[in-house]
């Protein structure tokens, strides 16, 4: 019956933190950020949020690049039989 107890205190105590704070007003950036990339500059829209957008390009093309690689290269290992001691 204590446990009871405890736990609608707790239930109670955790909606009341979640309800009755206030919420924070954010400012709306989806009109700047739509302005910047439709922007025509002469960039591909894959490059124009900075150099985090530059690095995680490359990122993924060196990762397609090996891993096509890699694929290559088990394709072809596959292919030969291998010898028996």
């Amino acid at each position: 019956m204590l446990l009871t107890k405890q736990l609608m205190a707790l239930r109670q105590v955790a909606r009341r933190s979640i309800c009755s704070s206030a919420p924070r007003q954010v400012e709306n950036k989806v009109p700047q950020k739509q302005k910047h990339f439709q922007e025509d500059n002469g960039m591909p829209v894959h490059l124009k949020g900075g150099s985090a957008d530059a690095l995680l390009y490359r990122m993924t093309m060196a990762l397609t690049v090996l891993g096509a690689g890699y694929v290559v290269y088990e394709l072809v290992k596959a292919s030969f039989p291998q010898k028996k001691d």
